[in-house]
């Protein structure tokens, strides 16, 4: 974190309608005793928690909700790549109908997960997840890795394997490459940015450098997503380095992007990301493009 001010925008955070910690509510208010004046609301393939998100910013005062999602995405050369959709009319039907696809194709995934965890020998609690999914909500690797870290068959393993958390879990277990990790079918980046054109929006890469490691692979896929009509990345991020944020800035001025930046709030006690605006510009200029008339 630099000696900069923190921004008084954050475009990206999560609620229970995903996977966050907090009611919609709650993240808004969140936000807005941090300070912040301009959110979205960017749950993972779900636009469930817009609309109270939005009706809590209006009765607070002072902080602006942006309509948004995040649409878990695949392309030919990564296999677990985020695009943000900000304007969305978050009550299309096409967009619901999308959202319900991608949703069925997450939970088939989810479930050969916890296939792979069973037969590396982890406990998971099946009940639980089942119950979340009964409820209408999303079922993604955190939840899968908590069902498997909090059951308590698990617990000798866990303390063998210095397993802190569930986060660790996830990231020994289920993330691209790790043993249990399983891929989307759908949608690809092409599917996701056309889902949020339609609805109105624009399509936003999320934290590219969470998803793609080096420099080369950010600009061969930015180039290669501007083709499918990319509108901007994600450019100042809670884990980035000054060096990765600069990188990306030049490179959304190079291709003619705009650019976004976020804390990816996902409640107070998670181990990354619990704390609004919790990220710098380093004294860059965003470029808004339709968002600019929404950071007031």
């Amino acid at each position: 974190m630099s000696g900069d001010p923190a921004p008084t925008f954050d475009l990206q955070s999560h609620s229970t309608a995903s996977d966050g910690a907090l009611v919609p509510a709650r993240v808004v208010r969140s936000a807005h005793r941090a300070g912040v004046r301009t959110m979205s609301l960017t749950d993972h393939d779900s636009v469930a928690g817009v609309q109270e998100a939005i009706d809590t910013a209006q009765r607070l005062g002072g902080i602006t909700v942006v309509p948004g999602i995040e649409v878990s995405a695949i392309d030919d050369a990564h296999a677990d790549l985020h695009v943000c959709g900000y304007l969305v009319d978050h009550a299309s039907t096409d967009l619901a109908d999308a959202l319900e696809a991608w949703r069925a194709d997450r939970a088939g995934r989810a479930d050969r997960m916890i296939d792979a965890l069973f037969e590396l020998g982890w406990a998971v609690d099946v009940a639980g997840l089942r119950a979340r999914r009964d409820a209408g909500r999303s079922i993604g690797r955190p939840h899968v890795a908590a069902a498997a870290f909090d059951h308590p068959a698990n617990a000798e393993r866990i303390e063998a394997e210095e397993l802190d958390t569930a986060t660790d879990l996830l990231v020994a277990y289920l993330v691209d490459g790790a043993p249990a990790f399983r891929t989307r079918t759908t949608p690809t980046v092409a599917e996701a940015i056309d889902a949020i054109h339609g609805a109105g929006g624009v399509a936003v890469w999320a934290h590219p450098f969470w998803d793609v490691g080096d420099e080369a692979s950010v600009t061969a896929a930015l180039e290669r997503f501007v083709g499918l009509g990319l509108d901007g990345v994600e450019t100042f991020y809670a884990s980035f380095t000054e060096e990765q944020t600069r990188f990306l800035h030049a490179e959304a001025g190079r291709l003619g992007l705009i650019t976004t930046g976020s804390a990816d709030f996902h409640g107070p006690h998670h181990p990354n990301f619990s704390r609004f605006r919790d990220f710098s510009t380093y004294g860059l200029e965003p470029t808004w493009g339709p968002l600019a008339e929404w950071m007031g």
